[in-house]
């Protein structure tokens, strides 16, 4: 496997966004995942929760101790609800520390994948705003990502985490495998200015599907583009975005 360096600057803005007035914030606890090959992703951290010994911090490849120690509390975790609406704007990272981060989660990744048989994989890397883009191109990536991005969300999870056990900094790194996510942006934008439209010519509210905090911004990005405004309503995981008529 080999590491494909492509560090793209990407000026599109993700902090923007209409944050409801008075909702808490979320918790984005990643989902099981539901494919069969999927759950040997999750049960690279399943032994250090069941008990298992650390390894040290130093080796390269997947670290089983990663999702053990935030289950016991010994590493804080990153922000569950950093990517929503409601989180506030991360203070800026500077390029060396996001290269690092890139660095880390690709190592970590690396090694992951040559567990489950899927060592033909490379990495695209990038920073979009404050934060350190890894894509996973190649190999055999469906069931990296699971039904509506379930294994992708809990494979990021596992990835800042292996970052932040190794750097002591809270991450934002985004993790996209065979262009998921970028699709699914594309997908959001045009539900929102699709709702955004709807809710305008009615008047009338419009609740959407529930969705993850990433795909919430998205739609509440595109519905504030169209002039509106929205908020976000329920408990995680059913918590969803509703587009509100405009006054």
């Amino acid at each position: 496997m080999t590491h494909r360096e492509n560090m793209v600057a990407v000026t599109e803005d993700d902090s923007a966004g209409q944050p409801p007035a008075a909702e808490g914030p979320a918790t984005d606890a990643a989902p099981e995942p539901a494919a069969e090959s999927a759950s040997e992703v999750a049960d690279v951290g399943g032994a250090a929760e069941a008990g298992a010994p650390a390894e040290s911090s130093g080796q390269d490849g997947p670290d089983q101790a990663v999702a053990g120690e935030a289950v016991a509390g010994e590493a804080a975790a990153p922000d569950a609800d950093e990517d929503d609406e409601e989180a506030p704007d991360a203070p800026g990272r500077e390029v060396a520390d996001l290269e690092q981060e890139q660095e880390i989660a690709a190592d970590y990744l690396e090694g992951l994948l040559d567990i489950v048989g899927d060592p033909d994989s490379e990495f695209d890397m990038g920073v979009e705003g404050d934060r350190a883009l890894v894509s996973v191109v190649g190999g055999s990536l469906r069931e990296l990502i699971g039904p509506r991005g379930e294994v992708l969300e809990a494979l990021q999870e596992l990835t800042r985490l292996a970052v932040h056990r190794q750097t002591g900094e809270r991450t934002r790194l985004m993790l996209d495998v065979g262009g998921y996510r970028a699709r699914r942006r594309m997908e959001l934008t045009a539900l929102g200015r699709d709702a955004a439209e709807d809710v305008g010519r009615t008047g009338v509210a419009r609740r959407l599907e529930a969705m993850t905090p990433f795909e919430r911004k998205i739609v509440h990005d595109a519905v504030a583009a169209a002039g509106l405004r929205s908020e976000s309503e329920g408990e995680e995981p059913n918590r969803r975005v509703v587009v509100l008529p405009a006054g």
